[in-house]
C-alpha cells in the first residue's frame, strides 16, 4: 500500500495596517505590488469609517481586496472590560497579549473629549507617586496597540458614524508608559493621529508627555509638531530624585534646556511647553517650593498644570488640602505664570492621573518588591 505523505504548511503571520503610519502603508503596499496611492483609500476606510474588513472596502479592486485578505488585517487590541465614572470618564481594559491588559481612559468635557492612551506595558521608570510604576514592566506597545486604543475609544460610542462630532477631540501620550522610550512606535501612532487620512487632529490636541528622556525628547524635536508636556513634580533635583529618578541621569536644567530646544525647532513661533505638577501633601506642596518652582521655570515658555495626587493602593502618599492646593495656585499665578489645577476626573474607577496599573506580567519584579515593602515600611515622608 502506497503510503500518503502529509506536509505541514506553515501559516504566515498577517501583518496588521492598523498601526502603519502613511509612508509604511504606502512601503507596503509597494512592496506587493500594488501602486501607493492606495495608502489613502486604506487609511481613510480604517480610520475615518472604522472598517476592519477588506470585503467592505468597496473602491478597491477585488483582486486588492482578496489579496489584503491573504496577506493582512485589521487588528484592534481586545477590550476585556469597561467601566464608567458617576462623572461620565470612561476606562477599558485593553488585552495586549501575554495575559497583559492596558488601560485608556475617555475624559468627556462638553464638546471636548480627551482621551488619554497608554504607550508600554506597565512602566520602565519607577516615579514614587505614580500607580503605573508600582506595577513594573513587561514590553513596548506596537503602533498598532497604541492607535488601537484611539480606534476603540471613537468605536465604542458609535463615533465613526457621526462625521465631525467625535468623541475623541484630543489625545495625551499620558497613559501607562514613558512615551519617549518607545519612540518609533508612539511617533507612527502620532501620525496618523495628525494625519489628514487618519484622525485629523491639530498638533496642539496631540500631547507628549515625558518624565525627561532628553536625547529622545531631542530627537522627537526633528520628526514631530506635537504638544508637549514634562512631568516635573519637582523644584529642584534633590527632590525630583526621589520622586521622578530619571532625573538622576536627566536632571532638571538638562531637561529644561532640551524644551527650549524643542520649541525653538517648531514653526509655530508661540508655541509653549506644559508643566505637570503632581502636588503631594507635605512633599512637594509648600509655598516655598511654589516660589522656587516660579523662579526655575523663569525663562522656559510655559503654562502650569498642577495635579493634586490621586491615591492608589501601595502609596502612603496623600492628596494636599484644598487651601494648600490654593496657596501653591496663587503664589505661580502671582509670579505671571498661567496656572491651572486638574480636577480630579474617573477616581471612582481609579481612572484618576497616576492610577492606571492594568495588569502586568511585570520581567522586572519591581512590583512584587514594592508590594513586600509596602507590608514591611511605615510611610516615608520627604522633607
Amino acid at each position: 500500500m502506497k503510503m500518503e505523505t502529509t506536509t505541514a504548511t506553515v501559516q504566515q503571520t498577517k501583518v496588521n495596517l492598523l498601526g502603519m503610519s502613511r509612508k509604511k502603508m504606502e512601503e507596503y503596499l509597494t512592496s506587493i505590488g500594488e501602486k501607493p496611492f492606495r495608502a489613502q483609500q486604506i487609511l481613510k476606510w480604517i480610520h475615518h469609517s472604522g472598517v476592519d474588513d477588506f470585503d467592505e472596502m468597496t473602491n478597491l479592486g477585488k483582486p486588492l481586496r482578496a489579496k489584503l485578505q491573504e496577506l493582512a488585517e485589521i487588528r484592534p487590541p481586545n477590550v476585556v472590560k469597561q467601566l464608567d465614572s458617576t462623572d461620565g470618564t470612561r476606562k477599558w481594559a485593553v488585552e495586549v497579549g501575554g495575559n497583559n491588559l492596558v488601560e485608556t481612559v475617555l475624559i468627556p468635557d462638553g464638546q471636548r473629549g480627551t482621551l488619554c492612551v497608554s504607550s508600554q506595558v506597565g512602566c520602565s521608570l519607577d516615579c514614587s507617586f505614580c500607580a503605573t510604576g508600582k506595577q513594573g514592566f513587561m514590553r513596548d506597545l506596537t503602533a498598532s496597540e497604541i492607535i488601537g486604543q484611539v480606534w476603540l475609544a471613537i468605536k465604542s460610542f458609535d463615533g465613526f458614524n457621526s462625521g465631525n462630532k467625535r468623541i475623541v477631540t484630543n489625545v495625551v501620550m499620558m497613559g501607562m508608559g514613558e512615551p519617549l522610550l518607545n519612540f518609533n512606535n508612539v511617533v507612527d501612532a502620532m501620525s496618523l493621529m495628525l494625519d489628514d487620512f487618519g484622525y485629523g487632529l491639530s498638533k496642539r490636541r496631540v500631547t507628549l508627555s515625558t518624565s525627561g528622556v532628553v536625547p529622545m525628547l531631542d530627537k522627537l524635536g526633528d520628526v514631530s509638531t506635537v504638544s508637549l508636556a514634562i512631568s516635573l513634580h519637582a523644584p529642584n533635583d534633590r527632590l525630583r530624585n526621589e520622586l521622578v529618578p530619571i532625573n538622576k541621569k536627566y536632571p532638571i536644567s538638562e531637561l529644561l534646556a532640551a524644551c527650549q530646544r524643542y520649541i525653538d525647532k517648531q514653526e509655530d513661533t508661540h508655541r509653549v511647553v506644559t508643566i505637570e505638577y503632581t502636588l503631594i501633601a507635605g512633599v512637594n506642596d509648600g509655598v516655598e517650593h511654589a516660589k522656587e518652582l516660579a523662579e526655575v521655570l523663569r525663562d522656559v515658555p510655559c503654562k502650569i498644570n498642577l495635579i493634586p495626587f490621586n491615591p492608589f493602593s501601595l502609596s502612603n502618599y496623600k492628596r494636599p488640602s484644598k487651601n494648600a492646593i490654593n496657596r501653591f495656585w496663587l503664589t505661580l499665578t502671582e509670579a505671571g505664570y498661567v496656572t491651572t489645577v486638574r480636577t480630579p476626573r474617573g477616581d471612582d474607577i481609579d481612572a484618576a492621573c497616576g492610577q492606571l496599573a492594568g495588569q502586568v506580567q511585570d520581567r522586572t519584579k519591581r512590583s512584587a518588591r514594592h508590594r513586600q515593602r509596602a507590608e514591611l515600611e511605615q510611610p516615608i515622608r520627604l522633607v
